[in-house]
């Protein structure tokens, strides 16, 4: 081979450049470059035609971006250890579903998105506040709001008709209807278990009776209380009169398969029964109706599930996920995403949820009031690790459980604030980790 001389190394060199110049000011990769691969991992949503909507998005997207977008979807109880496991590992997928305060919790592993967290915003009418607390940490915003699930009752008509039961606006309505419906045979369903549906009721119910899980400090265990101990005997009581012991061992589908099968009356879950009806054009899907979450002494109070999504700091695609992000909140392929999701998925950003769907069904009409009572997991203390690790080992539904199993109240609650001790100290060992 004609050996090359530093003059002509130069001019090729030259050409390069300039080669490079061009196409980075077009915005277009060269065609012989490799094709970049953004990987996103998500939940196996509870309306798979979610799932359909995402994956032909991301596709459509990586045609405009000249990349491939892969999503993966895993059940959402694996996804806290999968989360350590990537963190731990300095590896994994670019773009992640997180939860609750999944972002405080992985916060000094997560890329700053506050760029996107404000053009969004601006765009779109701005944030609901309950959905940016789950994502704005003491060094900034580490996540993107995604969207949250409203958590209203779902039950059976039929089966309070046959009993003479109006609805109930309080959950101590609910016990009293509970035991009239059990009789009957169809007991109400809460889960006591290791399961999210568990921690959303619980928080809920301790709100309603005025109860908290920490002081607004965020550091002072407050679960120890007169009123914690009164929810408590209220789970109970339900529990022995109004619900199977099956309850303890639920996951996130035995509910719904309990009121689908015609034998719950009453669970506190989203609307994802109700959509799996009509998917499957059940026989009971008439009898199926929603009303807004019960309150108590102190209002009504919500703990709906808030769902994000986050960008690994070790991503080489930060900029590429932004990218994708903005493509998945342009309106037109929101609105697809919540049409698929058959009003499952609720927009966090105001302008987004003014969407016909909701006024579509009168079995709908009341799930965006839920809005109105949704606070942040902690609550009225700011979300934060402890928080999570609580939430990720089940502290809450544990303490229930000892106490339906004959553990004194006093006693569960004492175990339960010892676990918060743990977790604010930030010793209690995170699941899957």
């Amino acid at each position: 081979m004609r050996a090359t001389s530093r003059r002509e190394f130069m001019r090729a060199a030259s050409g390069a450049t300039v080669g490079m110049a061009s196409w980075l000011a077009l915005g277009k990769a060269p065609a012989f470059a490799q094709k970049r691969e953004l990987t996103f991992l998500s939940w196996n949503h509870f309306v798979p035609a979610s799932d359909d909507e995402l994956r032909k998005q991301a596709e459509a997207f990586g045609k405009l971006a000249n990349c491939e977008v892969r999503v993966d979807t895993i059940a959402h109880l694996q996804l806290p250890a999968k989360r350590a496991a990537e963190a731990q590992s300095q590896s994994g997928h670019d773009l992640m579903l997180t939860g609750s305060a999944d972002p405080f919790l992985f916060e000094h592993n997560l890329a700053d998105v506050g760029d996107l967290i404000g053009e969004l915003g601006k765009q779109y009418g701005g944030w609901y506040p309950f959905a940016k607390e789950s994502c704005e940490t003491a060094s900034g915003w580490k996540a993107i709001p995604w969207f949250w699930i409203s958590f209203p009752a779902t039950y059976n008509e039929t089966h309070f008709m046959k009993a003479g039961l109006q609805t109930p606006k309080t959950w101590a309505e609910l016990l009293h209807h509970g035991k009239i419906l059990k009789k009957q045979g169809n007991p109400v369903g809460i889960a006591i278990s290791h399961c999210a549906d568990a921690n959303s009721t619980f928080w809920s119910i301790l709100w309603c009776y005025g109860g908290k899980v920490l002081e607004a400090d965020g550091k002072t265990p407050a679960i120890t209380s007169d009123r914690t101990a009164q929810v408590i005997e209220w789970y109970k009581e339900l529990y022995r009169d109004a619900m199977e012991p099956e309850v303890l061992s639920w996951d996130d589908a035995s509910n719904n398969r309990c009121i689908l099968a015609g034998k719950c009356s009453w669970i506190h879950n989203p609307i994802s029964p109700y959509n799996l009806a009509l998917a499957k054009k059940m026989p009971i899907v008439d009898e199926i109706n929603h009303h807004n979450s019960p309150g108590g002494p102190a209002g009504i109070h919500s703990a709906p599930p808030i769902n994000s999504v986050a960008i690994w700091k070790f991503s080489k695609n930060v900029q590429l996920a932004k990218d994708f992000l903005k493509f998945l909140f342009q309106k037109e392929n929101y609105d697809a995403w919540i049409v698929a999701s058959n009003a499952f998925n609720h927009p966090p950003l105001k302008n987004l949820a003014d969407h016909p769907i909701w006024a579509r069904n009168p079995k709908f009409a009341m799930l965006p009031k839920e809005a109105e009572y949704a606070h942040e997991r902690g609550w009225p203390a700011k979300p934060s690790a402890a928080i999570q690790l609580v939430q990720v080992n089940y502290v809450l539904p544990d303490m229930v459980a000892k106490a339906v199993n004959g553990m004194p109240t006093k006693r569960a609650m004492a175990w339960a604030e010892d676990q918060i001790k743990l977790a604010v100290q930030g010793k209690l060992r995170e699941a899957g980790a």
